[in-house]
């Protein structure tokens, strides 16, 4: 079995009861590991426990979680030191500024994650992957959408990647497609949800005349733009903005919402509950 010295992270989901910290302290305890960091918090309306660590030492990983789970509630969900870096496919359709970014992070190592393929309904952004060696694929949707989505379920499972993240990807997904990929699909809306759901949430705004715009990334569910939100952001507007001056500033919010979502995500720092979630920030 695998020995490691190093730092480890171990999350922990169940049902919650008396003495769960010092059961699960006494376990690392026992295997010499030293707790650098622990955040836990309880949803007392769910009787639900959450607990995110970070340890140090040496450890046999199996053995670790077979021991876990051994003083853990039945339902538990747990896991030991998930894969420090995720692998990723990216659906895109036609706007860049979300995809940029996150080509410029994949490129200097600082996503938390690998792209490992990007595929758009649209071919205006096929150009900017091959900049970054990374390959595109295009899945139009002219033959249907039936066949267009069973064509990228195909290309994402052929790649096995830990999420899906939807980089302005203009298109509703169906319930089977949201099926084959449940809490590993996460999206990037351009509004404070649940303000402004569905298309064209800036023009909503203007007409509104709201003072705060926004954006949200969240998991998809097959409620549309009511999935488990990840991360939100709001920046100040007023009378003198028109339609297209939100546009510009909402896609800077978009850009910091949906990196902000993923270094939560692939630092296994985003636990879903129903359609909540419990974040541990830092």
């Amino acid at each position: 079995m695998p020995f490691y010295l190093r730092r480890m992270i171990i999350t922990i989901q169940c049902k919650d009861q008396l003495g769960l910290v010092a059961d699960i302290s006494r376990i690392l305890s026992q295997n010499q590991l030293n707790i650098i960091s622990m955040r836990e918090h309880v949803d007392k309306v769910e009787c639900r426990f959450f607990m995110r660590l970070e340890v140090d030492g040496y450890s046999d990983e199996v053995l670790l979680e077979k021991q876990l789970l051994k003083i853990l509630p039945p339902d538990s969900e747990i896991q030991v030191n998930p894969a420090p870096d995720k692998k990723i496919v990216v659906l895109v359709t036609k706007e860049y500024h979300c995809l940029a970014d996150i080509l410029v992070r994949n490129s200097f190592g600082t996503l938390g994650a690998s792209v490992l393929c990007v595929i758009g309904n649209h071919d205006m952004l096929q150009e900017i992957c091959k900049r970054f060696d990374i390959p595109f694929f295009l899945v139009p949707y002219a033959n249907g959408k039936d066949w267009a989505e069973m064509e990228t379920i195909n290309k994402i499972v052929s790649y096995q990647p830990d999420y899906i993240v939807l980089a302005k990807f203009m298109r509703v997904l169906s319930p089977g497609f949201i099926a084959h990929f449940k809490d590993k699909i996460i999206n990037i809306h351009h509004s404070f949800l649940p303000a402004f759901a569905g298309a064209n949430p800036y023009k909503q705004a203007f007409e509104r005349g709201v003072k705060l715009i926004g954006a949200t990334a969240h998991f998809v569910t097959n409620e549309l733009d009511e999935g488990p939100i990840i991360a939100q952001q709001i920046i100040p507007v007023n009378h003198s903005f028109t339609a297209l001056d939100m546009v510009r500033s909402g896609k800077e919010i978009e850009t910091a919402v949906l990196a902000k979502a993923m270094r939560l995500v692939f630092d296994d720092r985003v636990f879903v509950v129903h359609n909540k979630t419990v974040v541990f920030e830092h």
